[in-house]
């Protein structure tokens, strides 16, 4: 593209779209029909620019304009109950099921290695050494030790909350930092199993394992769930730098990233879950199999959700990002 013939064929609509938005009267109909129709024909250009011959002066005066327009045309718009219940209801359970190619596989997986940590651990008295000396070990893991007073330790409100902030912020950095080539969230996955299969070891070789499921399975079946999710995700969002398929790069990542935000947010609301069950459920009298149960019943509904509604949602075409009259304009990308 010749960037100053460009320039040259449509400076006169960009000044007259510029001139109809400085206007202080309100537009006759002709006037606002044109407004319209200059705000579709900038959008293009502003995307042809971009794509062929990017300008960062110019780029930055479309950009504007574009924007301005678009506010003249659809109105300034505000959060409702609406976009809150289209969320819940068919953006962020589809964004989830759309993501399941990457998040069963890291569930799968990091069950996998959390379980082979757990019976190396278990099994070899001398890797238990490396982790505590044996007085501490014995502390950790005898009736009413540390593993099972760490859940009763604090108010359970508070310890809900607690444990609530710290798993969002984990599946928040998942998210976010999956965008340096998804390293950073393997790192994450990897010490979360490892903690756990140090858990898991160190009770079995106690005898004690039976005790250990019983106070981990209540909440962590849906917090483990939720992270995995995150960490599917941030995998994917790595991987689109990688490969964004028919989409450029910027505008792959802008669709992936806007889905993963909105992914954040909900898997924020399933984690309080999570860590109300683990602040009030986890620590009570309940007996054993009546904890649990009420750990499986709140992973039962959770993929319930996402397959259920999340896969109607998913095949009518939502896909978790915001809706197409939010986005920014732009043209066709050959396959």
């Amino acid at each position: 593209m010749d960037l100053d013939v460009f320039v040259s064929a449509h400076r006169a609509e960009w000044d007259r779209l510029e001139a109809l938005l400085r206007r202080q009267r309100r537009l006759s109909g002709a006037e606002a029909d044109e407004l319209v129709t200059l705000y579709q024909r900038t959008a293009t250009h502003l995307s042809l620019i971009q794509s062929s011959a990017p300008d960062p002066q110019l780029t930055g005066r479309l950009s504007q304009l574009v924007a301005r327009a678009r506010s003249a045309v659809t109105g300034t718009r505000r959060a409702s109950w609406r976009d809150v219940t289209r969320f819940l209801a068919h953006g962020f359970p589809a964004a989830v099921y759309k993501s399941r190619h990457w998040w069963v596989p890291t569930a799968l997986l990091s069950t996998a290695v959390a379980a082979l940590l757990g019976w190396w651990i278990g099994t070899h008295p001398e890797v238990q050494a490396s982790i505590a000396a044996p007085s501490e070990l014995r502390e950790l893991t005898r009736p009413g030790g540390q593993y099972e007073t760490y859940y009763s330790s604090h108010p359970a409100a508070s310890f809900a909350a607690q444990v609530w902030t710290n798993n969002a912020w984990a599946a928040a950095l998942c998210l976010i930092l999956g965008v340096f080539l998804g390293l950073p969230v393997i790192w994450i996955l990897f010490q979360n199993m490892l903690n756990l299969g140090i858990g898991f070891g160190l009770m079995s070789s106690a005898g004690r394992l039976d005790t250990f499921l019983g106070l981990v399975l209540p909440h962590g079946l849906l917090e483990l769930t939720a992270v995995f999710v995150a960490a599917g995700t941030g995998l994917r969002l790595g991987w689109t730098l990688i490969d964004p398929g028919p989409r450029t790069r910027r505008i792959a990542l802008a669709e992936e990233g806007r889905a993963a935000i909105g992914m954040a947010i909900g898997l924020a609301l399933v984690l309080f879950v999570s860590g109300a069950i683990e602040g009030f459920v986890t620590p009570s009298g309940l007996p054993t199999w009546a904890r649990i149960t009420i750990g499986v019943v709140a992973e039962l509904a959770f993929l319930a959700y996402v397959w259920v509604l999340g896969g109607r949602a998913a095949r009518a075409g939502e896909t978790g990002d915001v809706e197409a009259a939010e986005r920014s304009a732009t043209v066709p990308t050959a396959a």
